[in-house]
């Protein structure tokens, strides 16, 4: 028997989850059947069940994919020199998610899909560690760029650096929540909007 190529398993399984992430945009998690992803992805179960247990299996793998992007994005962004102030920063990182394309959906759907993710993790133990681990990653990258910010003389010492990390994820995530409600967010919005925030300054008195 011929030996099936790792690239071709990989990209089986990329097919796999990109059917079922179709599926769990468009009718949610607990409205989607296996039966509704082998549909989609016009497998066998035997097919899809090689590379999955279940439906479980693949919410959390989604899950790790989507979580993985933002955090790699983030850290990509960190890494660079000098390290670009925070309204260019996020706007990178965000266009960074989007730009890729998650399984090919639009930004709205890639969008609404990602709430689902945090949704589902309330209720689901195994999607809460890989949240935990991701924001856990976040937050330290973060505070490396906030290192690198002080360093520079951008920023000022007194607030600790994990405040500014966590304030700065919750804008992008903020922003990911309003494009998947709402759509029609774009970067440029959250770049202008927190450009403006750090351009004030003490009021002039008259």
């Amino acid at each position: 028997m011929a030996r099936v190529s790792q690239e071709h398993l990989d990209a089986r399984r990329r097919q796999i989850l990109a059917g079922a992430a179709r599926c769990f945009a468009r009718n949610g998690f607990h409205g989607t059947s296996m039966q509704d992803v082998l549909k989609e992805v016009g497998l066998s179960a035997g097919a899809v069940y090689r590379y999955f247990s279940g439906k479980d299996d693949l919410i959390a793998a989604i899950a790790d994919e989507a979580f993985g992007s933002i955090r790699r994005a983030f850290e990509e962004a960190a890494e660079l020199t000098p390290p670009p102030t925070p309204d260019r920063l996020l706007g990178r990182v965000l266009r960074g998610v989007f730009d890729r394309q998650v399984y090919g959906m639009e930004r709205r759907v890639c969008a609404a899909l990602i709430l689902q993710v945090w949704a589902e993790t309330m209720g689901n133990e195994r999607l809460a560690k890989t949240l935990d681990d991701g924001y856990t990653g976040m937050r330290a990258a973060w505070g490396k760029l906030v290192d690198a910010y002080r360093a520079a003389g951008l920023m000022r010492a007194d607030v600790p650096a994990d405040d500014v990390a966590r304030t700065l994820i919750a804008a992008a995530q903020g922003f990911i929540a309003q494009e998947a409600l709402f759509g029609g967010v774009e970067p440029e919005v959250l770049e202008n909007g927190l450009r403006g925030l750090m351009s004030m300054g003490p009021a002039k008195s008259s």
